[in-house]
């Protein structure tokens, strides 16, 4: 496969999974905004410290009122990382590979766009936003299920995975340090019970809440939900599956072209060191410290991925 297509491909899934995760930080966002007023605007502000959007929104606005941080993550063509931004970046990708896309896939992809365009052409209110959000969540499961269903499990494949699982890993990583690292009053409190409802916002942004209740009940511990979201082997969207995920379709791609390359092993590196880590370890090191290390190495990973299969061409 041509480096350009695989690229195409790397990025396409990689700004739609952007997009979804994006409205589900909004939708924690709001949910936060609705039951605790008081401190409505330090979770936006939290919000955009998740997303990587806060220098650009700070530029623009000179507060973190809820209407104003809303639409600058659904609806500025300014902010790279807003909704709209990452899908047309998920499309323009899609139609530079189309001849690598099935006709669902692509059907899917240029229907989420126009959909997205027609409820983002104005600025959505308060009462409208949770069916906003829905929406785009849903959008991008079809995009996701066309693609699952009906694309062959080639080298184009594995290109989508990486994009997908890089994305959603770096996603996870960041929703964890900003709430549980960057919310807390103090360092000495890391580790201390917060209120169930901050913790549940939590589960909800990676749509986790359920299957932690399927594995751990009633109980909400600080602990559990780090344990859950960085080594729970069976969490689609913990930073161990994804890693797994991200370690076995490079492996795939070795093995189809008989090359050795160093973003293989890199992989390999980064899924052994969660297998050898406890979740005391990782709190005795830091939470934050740790959630640190492993972005700036999938970061790096990213990077070396497209230097390996030559994305510029």
């Amino acid at each position: 496969m041509l480096g350009k297509t695989a690229g195409g491909l790397f990025w396409m899934f990689r700004y739609l999974e952007r997009t979804e995760n994006n409205a589900r930080l909004l939708d924690a966002g709001f949910r936060i905004a609705l039951t605790r007023s008081a401190t409505a605007k330090s979770e936006w502000k939290s919000i955009l410290t998740t997303a990587g959007s806060l220098e650009g929104y700070d530029g623009q606005h000179d507060d973190y009122e809820s209407a104003k941080v809303v639409d600058f993550m659904l609806r500025d063509p300014a902010n790279p990382s807003s909704v709209i931004s990452t899908m047309k970046q998920a499309r323009d990708n899609a139609r530079l590979v189309r001849t690598a896309l099935t006709r669902e896939v692509w059907e899917a992809t240029n229907e989420s766009w126009m959909t997205l365009k027609q409820i983002l052409s104005s600025p959505v209110n308060e009462q409208d936003l949770p069916d906003a959000l829905a929406t785009i969540r849903r959008l991008s499961a079809q995009v996701r299920g066309a693609t699952e269903g009906t694309l062959l499990r080639n080298d184009g494949f594995n290109f989508i995975r990486l994009g997908t699982f890089v994305e959603r890993a770096d996603n996870t990583a960041r929703i964890l340090d900003v709430k549980y690292y960057l919310l807390l009053p103090s360092i000495a409190q890391v580790g201390s019970a917060l209120d169930v409802m901050q913790w549940e916002t939590i589960l909800r942004s990676v749509s986790a809440q359920r299957a932690y209740r399927w594995l751990n009940g009633a109980e909400i511990s600080p602990s559990n939900i780090a344990e859950f979201l960085i080594l729970y082997q069976n969490m689609p969207r913990s930073l161990i599956f994804c890693s797994q995920k991200i370690s076995d379709n490079l492996a795939k791609l070795e093995q189809d072209y008989g090359e050795n390359h160093a973003s293989c092993v890199a992989a390999k590196a980064s899924i052994e060191r969660l297998q050898k880590s406890t979740i005391d370890e990782i709190f005795d090191q830091g939470l934050h410290e740790f959630i640190e290390q492993f972005t700036m190495q999938n970061g790096q990973l990213a990077t070396q991925i497209e230097q390996d299969y030559r994305f510029q061409g």
